[in-house]
């Protein structure tokens, strides 16, 4: 039978959770646990599918084709986890799921309330996990904040399983904030008021994690044992890192949190080897050669907008080549304002390699698609994701093919010449535009610049996309130097392409950021780096 470890937090958001819930499932993962974890999103949508990124983060795709919230991506970068649907909680799933049980007429006529069958359903999908994975030990993040009221049935939940399971079964880590006023003076006074709600929703934390500009003393540590009622040697400090988030594991490791969290637990383990998280850190502290890659978004996108492909360009970066990664944010819109040329070799001054993520919407086309032609024009190693594929058939067709009306049928439903579309717009049929989503078996041509990348025929991607390439252009593509590389199975879509002509110039439909890790890139962003260094080429 699992054990659980719950993750709370309090006084604000965005302390790092999620971070914090994956480098302990990290730590006991080298300590020779089998772990799952879960994230329990207080929103009412079903999914992450729909939300701005934005406002909410990417959304990160799991091999079942599950749109998740994005610290999914940190379970999966910091643990072997093999994140599914069943890892990701939303109250919208669970309030849909209840609704159609009593549809179904399975309460037999009772009343349905927020207690006991909201709470019942969150607890069976948590205690579902366990049960399915087989692992030792299931990882619990609950969203939100301690007193905001969309987290009330997790917390209800949360304490009900803790009575049930009991408290050998159960430890909560609670993360709170310990402020610096003006003058440098450490304020405690958050961190009580928040475990005093948590204490008032029943559950008492048996860690407390304090994130902090600087390490807690020994009398701050007694000072909030004393007041939030848990041991001295149970409270923590988390710092800010000073490079990188993969700093954390050994950071969390050298306090005893996870020494700790399995006593509670009354776990007997081997003993812990951080030695993976040691040696990516060997790497990141004495760096060898530098690569600058722009990365060319939305307007003021922010970082969490494209974590995966951020995080992943740094795997390789780091872990491949011992390379110090600067990623220059480009904004597509401010490209679309340029009329000289000059403007936008001023842009790009300096940069090594330059990356298209995937995108929605019109906005900053014309600014991605200048990217796109400035990479190939100026040999400069260029990687697309999803439209960032896309855009490179659009910018041959308009460039080189001499199709001005060359567009997608996203942007331009009539157009001329529409590279991009629906797979029903290609057969003839009504548009229903049903997302692609989750795992696909790819088939990579023989002799192209991917199957060197991969060093195999067959490889398994993940997906998330409604507009594909139309391959009626396909000859007239490759006629003018853009060579398609690889197609789907069994509906034969164009899943890749590469500028012949180019050093290193390749498009994917897919999404390989979502299977990186730090101490294992992925073979697609260790050669878009390699072809930036020039010992490596």
């Amino acid at each position: 039978m699992s054990k659980y470890i719950l993750v709370t937090s309090g006084v604000c958001s965005s302390l790092g959770k999620g971070v914090a819930a994956a480098s302990i499932g990290s730590l006991l993962e080298c300590s020779g646990l089998k772990i799952s974890m879960i994230k329990c999103d207080p929103y009412i949508n079903l999914d992450a599918g729909n939300i701005s990124p934005f406002q909410h983060g990417e959304v990160y795709v799991t091999e079942d084709g599950a749109e998740t919230d994005l610290d999914l991506g940190n379970f999966s970068r910091f643990t072997s986890v093999n994140i599914t649907n069943d890892n990701c909680i939303t109250i919208g799933k669970i309030y849909n799921q209840v609704i159609q049980n009593e549809r179904a007429g399975r309460y037999n006529g009772r009343t349905v309330q927020v207690i006991p069958h909201i709470t019942d359903e969150i607890k069976r999908n948590i205690l579902n996990v366990g049960s399915r994975s087989g692992a030792d030990v299931v990882i619990v993040e609950i969203g939100g904040t301690v007193g905001d009221i969309e987290s009330i049935p997790y917390l209800e939940a949360a304490r009900q399983l803790i009575h049930e399971l009991g408290k050998n079964e159960v430890c909560t880590v609670h993360l709170t904030l310990v402020p610096v006023i003006t003058g440098g003076e450490l304020k405690t006074k958050p961190t009580q008021h928040s475990v005093k709600q948590l204490q008032e929703a029943g559950i008492q934390p048996d860690i407390l994690l304090c994130r902090c500009e600087k390490a807690l003393d020994s009398t701050m540590c007694k000072k909030l044992a004393l007041f939030c009622n848990v041991a001295p040697a149970a409270v923590f400090t988390s710092t800010d890192v000073q490079k990188s988030i993969y700093e954390l594991p050994v950071i969390f490791h050298k306090e005893g949190i996870d020494t700790q969290i399995l006593k509670k637990l009354a776990v007997q383990t081997e003993r812990c080897s951080i030695r993976p998280w040691t040696s990516f850190l060997e790497k990141l502290n004495a760096p060898g050669p530098a690569v600058c890659i722009a990365m060319v978004g939305k307007k003021d996108y922010l970082d969490d907008c494209y974590k995966s492909v951020r995080e992943s360009l740094f795997h390789a970066a780091v872990t491949g080549f011992g390379a110090e990664l600067e990623i220059r944010k480009i904004d597509a819109e401010t490209l679309e304002t340029f009329k000289d040329i000059k403007d936008i070799e001023t842009v790009f001054k300096g940069v090594d390699g330059i990356v298209v993520p995937g995108n929605y919407g019109q906005r900053g086309f014309l600014g991605l698609l200048i990217a796109v032609k400035y990479a190939r024009e100026n040999n400069i190693p260029y990687l697309g994701i999803d439209l960032g594929m896309q855009l490179m058939a659009i910018e041959t067709g308009r460039s080189l093919c001499e199709w001005a009306d060359a567009d997608s049928t996203e942007f331009i439903q009539n157009c001329g010449h529409a590279i991009i579309s629906l797979p029903e717009e290609q057969a003839g049929l009504s548009a229903a535009g049903t997302m692609k989503l989750g795992a696909g078996t790819v088939h990579i041509k023989k002799g192209t610049k991917l199957a060197g990348v991969y060093k195999k025929s067959v490889i398994i991607e993940r997906h998330r996309n409604k507009y594909t390439f139309d391959s009626r252009y396909a000859d007239e593509m490759a006629e003018h130097g853009l060579i398609t590389a690889a197609t789907s199975e069994p509906d034969n879509r164009t899943e890749a392409f590469e500028w012949a002509d180019n050093t290193w110039g390749i498009g994917v439909q897919y999404h390989p950021e979502f299977v990186s890790r730090p101490t294992k890139p992925h073979p697609l962003f260790m050669s878009f780096i390699a072809a930036m260094l020039p010992n490596t080429k």
